[in-house]
């Protein structure tokens, strides 16, 4: 199997040059300290020998211990499982020793700088075309994936994927994998007009260039003579937006045409192909410690055994380095990307529920793990061993049990604690708010009724559809009815409250103008039960629109609206999350009154990292106080113009809710994806007033949290509120030496309120393999994890630092990755030979997207509000969600096979494959664009959109018309597809 992974890391015990050490920004330091790194340092002995050079051979190796192999039948003999889908583990809970601390560093002599150097060099010439959202797709790109015939023969291990830039390899045949064939190149190294090649060894590595100008929408060739230097015949491999270019040439006779074949280059499609035709379909069991689970893009059947679900927790690498100097040597970021309440799938087996009533979960009186199959029990059960910390602990009475003949528990499979990695605790008093039962939360709707949204219809629009979504309010399972209260709040440059109360004939409206300091003026009757008071919230609802629409108020107030929501929560002494529908720059004399700061003269300087952060600091005040009192927040903007989505979405951010935003919103043709977007929101699985601590085994601990969370002190994340699609990024460092016997041990514990009103613990324990061999660490990784931790670090590095430190610092670290690699853990090879390790083949593509990314690239017609978005939506986003989104899926319409339910096999994301007689779709989580060759078959352009020829369509359309033929089903099939456990609903474009 092709598992892919690549790497950089967040500073461990000290700075380290060109990766910089900064309290604020991870592993973004000082911009002094964006320089390469002096060097890394060697291991001790033979860390495995290197199979032969080959030029991409991504053939799916044999089952091995990080694959379904190991996943096969237990070993006969044990009592019977007594949980649906749990098959028994075969042997004892592990023993965990203390760890004894390195006496000494185990790598003393570095490499040297110009290994680095050429590799960095060797990564600029790498442009791979493929881009993130709100990204134009460069007009010329290096086609295809490796050859087909580089894919055929008898399986092997996994092997280095070598890339030799002077080879010339044919391209490969148009097959629906890697789309049309094109012509491979040979141009020189070095042009003074721009083209990149292999610098010569003793070059140094260059900063990026400036971005350059604009490119089109992927419908033309793109010019880019002006800055590039002029087209050469075949693909064009010299673009902005990619890896920096490559040094000036130097003086002298240039050397001899070498260049880097594209279609040598791993294919992300293939990749994604193979691990879909080995692992798809089958059942991955949990039971092995350290073992790679499927790619996100497989679908398959998790049966948990003892370790968590990977829907739940993924590692940047599954095999951790035994000690903290190995770690700084590999650069390895050691991370896990946890999603807590992930959904699960109807043919797996949800969580089970533990309640041990007044005497609460069993846990280690040192370090509060809580009691997990880590454990182990001894001294006839009367005891038991902490796998954390190793401290040992007496066995509550009550909990009791005799051991069998191999030192387990005779109940080991009828408690879910003891054989699951997955579950949940009744948690009692103690963990409750001044130890007291929780009440329901409650959802208070707060909607802008400024004169435009009265006007364009807005306004009318969502009261029409809060009548259908309040039927749909989340409940308990068991339960018959939803225990969540509703309130209504609308505002403009005044706030208007509303009494709904069921005894009352029509609703009763009381304004406050005092938005300075805001107060609630009624309790008993804002927040009712939705049955109960149903005909009075109708009525309030049919209301409103008329109520306001004499109104010319143009002016809003936005952080009072917030403060009156958080202020009602507080009073009614219950959790509960905010509906804010909003449009406007809040301009109005008020506490976080906002001024138009669009400022273009800021792009590409120090101070452009300015525009990402909030102007005032009340909004930053306001999410510590709603996170404090369990008040989450989520916002539907409207903008037509400039909002500052930087100050805005902070708060929803920062309290676990969502922001959405639909640009010059348009009822006719913009409604159908609001009304999807807030449907959804309101549905999903969510946990209020939550609390999360990461616990690990001796040896390293949680030190960096990115994510839609607060944080007061260095352990716990404060979250008012968090759902089925939120992600925390955890990232850990090393403080002792860790076993490679006991391995490394995470649990994860999230205290929480349901939407019953109930306080419970949702526990999710992993089990990771320690190795002190540098190729166990590079096995193991996982690319799309990587991707995740690496995007969350620089987002959150860039309201701190230069955009173009930030890249230098990524591009960095991709170099010094890959020279650790091959300097440990391959043969001797030529220097203009590009080496990676089979799980990371396709980590230097997903970089290049990741770097192109409008965050990270500032170009004038991007839109400031636009950027922030996009960073706060990253910066929550779960493995599969930042998969989709920098690597997005494109699918070619036009191969489509009417008889059969299957998407068509995807292409290489690159505008080289497309083609003037095809019809593409392009996803990537926030929109679809369908993109028409100008020579598109007439009969598909009739199936789909029911007009004789290209040249009728209408170019407003956001919708596919409702055309009864096979074309236009199947189509339709294949969206609603991709749209499938998508947090937000795409927008279709065209």
């Amino acid at each position: 199997m092709s598992q892919q992974g690549y790497v950089a890391t967040p500073p461990y015990s000290q700075s380290q040059s060109g990766i910089g050490l900064s309290p604020l920004h991870g592993h973004y330091g000082d911009p002094s300290h964006a320089a390469s790194p002096p060097g890394m340092m060697k291991p001790v002995g033979n860390l495995g020998a290197t199979a032969p050079v080959v030029m991409m051979s991504p053939s799916p190796p044999p089952p091995g211990p990080h694959q379904l192999g190991q996943n096969g039948a237990q070993a006969s003999g044990h009592s019977p499982q007594r949980f649906p889908g749990l098959l028994p583990v075969n042997s004892a809970a592990p023993s965990y020793a203390q760890y004894q601390p390195s006496t000494q560093p185990s790598y003393p002599s570095p490499v040297s700088t110009s290994s680095v150097t050429h590799l960095g060099s060797q990564l600029s010439a790498m442009h791979i075309n493929s881009y993130g959202s709100g990204m134009a797709p460069p007009s010329q790109a290096p086609p295809g994936p490796p050859s087909v015939a580089s894919f055929q023969g008898p399986p092997r291990p996994p092997q280095p994927s070598v890339l030799q830039p002077g080879s010339q390899v044919l391209p490969p045949p148009p097959t629906t994998l890697n789309g049309p064939g094109v012509s491979p190149l040979s141009l020189p190294a070095h042009r003074q007009d721009g083209l990149p090649g292999l610098p010569p060894l003793n070059t140094q590595y260059q900063p990026p260039p400036p971005p350059g100008p604009v490119l089109g929408a992927g419908y033309s060739p793109q010019q880019q003579a002006a800055n590039y230097g002029p087209q050469m015949a075949g693909a064009q491999l010299s673009y902005p937006g990619s890896f920096p270019e490559c040094p000036a040439q130097m003086a002298g006779t240039p050397p001899p045409p070498k260049k880097l074949d594209p279609d040598s280059i791993p294919s992300p499609i293939q990749v994604i192909e193979n691990d879909r035709a080995t692992r798809g379909g089958q059942v991955y069991s949990t039971n092995t410690r350290g073992q790679v689970p499927p790619l996100v893009t497989t679908d398959c059947v998790v049966q948990d055994q003892g370790n968590a679900s990977p829907r739940y927790i993924r590692c940047t690498t599954y095999c951790f380095p035994c000690t903290s100097d190995m770690a700084k040597q590999a650069q390895i970021p050691l991370a896990a990307i946890i999603k807590p309440f992930a959904t699960i799938p109807s043919n797996e087996t949800p969580l089970y529920l533990v309640n041990h009533g007044e005497n609460g979960p069993v846990r280690c009186n040192r370090c509060k793990a809580y009691m997990c199959p880590f454990m182990q029990f001894i001294e006839g059960g009367r005891r038991y061993q902490c796998g954390f910390c190793n401290c040992v602990n007496d066995v509550p009475p009550f909990y009791f049990q005799h051991l069998d003949h191999i030192g387990r528990r005779l109940d080991h499979y009828e408690k879910p604690e003891l054989s699951l990695g997955s579950y949940e605790f009744v948690a009692t008093l103690d963990y409750c708010r001044k130890n007291k039962p929780p009440n329901p939360p409650a959802f208070i709707f707060m909607i802008d009724v400024s004169y435009s949204n009265i006007k364009n219809g807005l306004v009318k629009l969502i009261c029409e559809e809060l009548k259908t979504v309040l039927e749909k309010l989340p409940k308990e399972e068991q339960e018959e009815t939803s225990a969540i209260r509703v309130g209504f709040i609308t505002y403009n440059k005044v706030l208007h409250f509303f009494n709904v109360k069921s005894n009352l004939a029509r609703p009763q409206m009381m304004v406050v103008t005092d938005v300075g300091e805001v107060f609630v003026p009624l309790l008993d009757g804002f927040l009712v039960n939705y049955q109960e008071s149903q005909s009075v919230i109708h009525n309030l609802l049919d209301q409103i629109p008329e109520i306001f629409a004499d109104s010319n108020e143009n002016e809003t107030v936005f952080a009072p609206v917030i403060q009156a929501g958080m202020e009602a929560l507080k009073a009614a002494e219950c959790p509960g999350k905010l509906y804010i529908f909003h449009s406007s720059l809040p301009t109005a004399e008020a506490p976080g009154k906002l001024k138009n700061r669009n400022d273009k003269k800021l792009l590409n300087t120090d101070k452009e990292k300015i525009l990402f952060q909030p102007q005032t600091s009340v909004y930053d005040s306001l999410a510590k106080d709603c996170v404090a009192h369990g008040c989450s927040m989520t916002v539907f903007l409207f903008p037509s113009q400039y909002v500052d989505v930087a100050s805005l979405g902070l708060v929803p951010q920062l309290t676990g809710g969502t922001l959405y935003k639909y640009n010059n919103f348009q009822m006719h043709l913009d409604s159908q994806q609001f009304l999807n977007d807030l449907r959804n929101d309101i549905e999903k699985k969510i946990g209020f007033d939550a609390i999360m601590r990461v616990r690990t085994s001796t040896g390293f601990r949680a030190t960096d949290f990115f994510g839609g969370a607060f944080m007061n002190n260095t352990t716990d994340v404060e979250m008012a509120a968090i759902d089925c699609d939120k992600a925390v990024t955890v990232g850990f460092k090393h403080d002792d030496k860790l076993n490679e016997d006991s391995g490394a041990l995470i649990q994860c514990a999230v205290l929480y309120t349901t939407i019953g009103g109930q306080r419970r613990l949702r526990i999710h324990n992993l089990g990771l393999n320690c190795s002190s061999q540098l190729a166990d660490l590079y096995n193991s990784c996982e690319t799309d994890a990587l991707i995740n931790f690496f995007a969350k670090s620089a987002f959150k590095a860039v309201l701190h630092q230069p955009l173009k430190v930030i890249r230098e610092i990524l591009v960095n670290q991709t170099a010094h990755m890959l020279a650790c690699y091959r300097k440990n853990c391959t043969n001797p090879s030529a220097v203009n030979q590009l080496i990676l390790p089979d799980s990371m083949k396709i980590f230097p593509v997903y970089m290049n997207c990741l770097l192109k990314n409008c965050v990270l690239r500032s170009r004038p017609e991007i839109s400031t509000d636009e950027r922030a978005y996009q960073r706060q939506l990253v910066m929550t986003m779960g493995v599969a969600d930042s998969q989709l989104f920098f690597y997005p899926q494109l699918l070619p319409i036009h191969t489509l096979d009417l008889k059969s339910t299957m998407l068509p096999a995807a292409v290489r994301c690159s505008e080289s494959r497309l083609s003037e007689e095809g019809i593409f779709l392009l996803a990537n989580g926030l929109n679809m664009f369908l993109w028409l060759g100008v020579s598109s078959p007439p009969e598909l352009i009739q199936g789909i959109f029911n007009v004789p020829s290209f040249a009728h369509i209408n170019t407003d359309m956001t919708l596919l018309p409702e055309v009864g033929n096979p074309h236009s089903q199947q189509l339709r099939m294949i969206m609603n597809i991709i749209q499938q456990k998508k947090p937000y609903s795409m927008k279709f474009r065209w």
